[in-house]
């Protein structure tokens, strides 16, 4: 009899602390296995805390999620409790996010890089915690690069050209399809990441530099978008103007592509079970223009509780777990997610699972930042103008000396008296 009783107050204090748990949701990833990574480290999250979170999936496309997020911010909603964000809207949109300062423990704060606290952190709140970090990487075929008589990757884009002419020719015969080189060309946020890598890389500078002073009309600047539309129709095929990252991952995976400009995440769906290209992908950073050095776009995402979040605590608690070093560890060994714990680029099981971790760590850490902090609520009407531009000159529309004067035309009338 006592037993019984007993099992009945253990079942009814279950279901009261099960009735006691909320339910968060939570907008993620939709790109590459985004979706369900997000979804194991809230349902680890869930079952360890009692609680439910629904993960929302969102636009592929970061300028789209943008103007999602602002919508339902702008309108004080709190269907979503916990955002993911891009390394450059903490200052847009972060009068909407809860300070997280107090909710993550100091010692895993410390934890992270002070560059990355820093940029989450406007008027001393901490606005989103960082998550994985990002920088543009060139992915090469291993086999092809042998079977055609090389021994390293491109070190500069007019080597690039030269091999991936040549690999697409020699494989064209077997497969109409292949191609040299893939990227992000489409008209959105991607393009203005691979762009800036490219007049980077050829010493043209940042498109606005950080005194404010735009200066992206300049030789070099021109050289380097000259020599990426030099790639549209030659070894990167017409519709690479219309690839995202995803298009681009598609091509390369499917083995139609020699070389591939993307995020880190590529490396692991390369490497899925089935995956055409398995076992035969290089990694190394992007090439270098004439006379400059190899630069990639820094990249990267947050995670972010919504300040009208109907349950502030038991979200902040969400972002601290997924943010915290277990999770970090787990995504970058199953997924390749670059983790924003300099400790976890020395952890012996994520070098054996991701092992270019190791040898690109400076890449990762020397990135070249988009101009967000400095043009502020205005940074989207500069991106916007300089990958139309960059667009316009890949299209033919434009030449990239032209193409570059409107777009620094565009964004001095953005700037207007200041930023």
């Amino acid at each position: 009899m006592k037993k019984i009783v007993c099992m009945a107050v253990i079942t009814a204090l279950l279901g009261q602390a099960h009735a006691a748990g909320v339910t968060l949701s939570f907008a993620c990833d939709s790109v590459g296995a985004g979706y369900q990574e997000c979804k194991k480290g809230a349902d680890a999250w869930a079952k360890k805390t009692g609680n439910t979170v629904k993960v929302m999936q969102v636009p592929k496309e970061s300028d789209q999620r943008l103007a999602l997020y602002q919508q339902q911010l702008g309108a004080k909603s709190s269907d979503v409790d916990v955002y993911m964000v891009d390394t450059i809207w903490p200052g847009m949109i972060g009068k909407h996010l809860k300070d997280l300062k107090s909710d993550i423990p100091a010692a895993q704060q410390a934890k992270i890089f002070p560059a990355m606290l820093k940029n989450d952190t406007v008027n001393g709140k901490l606005l989103a915690m960082p998550w994985y970090t990002d920088a543009g990487m060139l992915f090469y075929r291993t086999d092809l690069l042998k079977k055609y008589g090389y021994t390293s990757a491109p070190k500069t884009w007019d080597e690039l050209q030269a091999m991936a002419s040549k690999i697409q020719a020699g494989e064209k015969k077997a497969n109409p399809k292949f191609v040299g080189y893939v990227f992000q060309g489409k008209n959105y946020e991607g393009l203005t990441c691979s762009a800036l890598e490219m007049i980077s890389s050829f010493g043209g500078g940042s498109i606005v530099e950080p005194d404010g002073k735009i200066t992206i009309n300049n030789p070099k600047a021109v050289a380097g978008i000259k020599a990426m539309a030099n790639m549209v129709g030659t070894i990167a095929p017409n519709a690479v103007t219309t690839y995202g990252e995803e298009e681009a991952r598609q091509v390369f995976q499917s083995g139609n592509a020699m070389f591939m400009r993307n995020w880190p995440y590529a490396y692991a769906a390369g490497q899925d079970k089935g995956s055409p290209v398995k076992d035969k992908i290089g990694v190394a950073a992007l090439p270098a223009g004439t006379g400059g050095k190899p630069a990639a776009t820094l990249g990267g995402w947050q995670l972010a509780v919504n300040n009208y979040s109907k349950h502030p605590k038991e979200a902040a608690s969400l972002v601290a777990y997924l943010t915290g070093a277990e999770e970090q560890k787990r995504r970058a060994i199953e997924a390749s997610y670059n983790p924003t714990m300099p400790e976890l680029y020395k952890d012996p099981d994520v070098l054996k699972a991701t092992p270019f971790f190791g040898s690109l760590y400076d890449v990762f850490v020397s990135a070249v930042a988009r101009p967000a902090t400095v043009t502020g609520l205005k940074y989207n009407q500069v991106s916007n103008a300089f990958s139309t531009a960059v667009y316009s000159a890949l299209t033919k529309r434009s030449t990239p000396d032209a193409a570059l004067k409107s777009a620094a035309s565009q964004i001095s009338r953005a700037k207007g008296r200041s930023w």
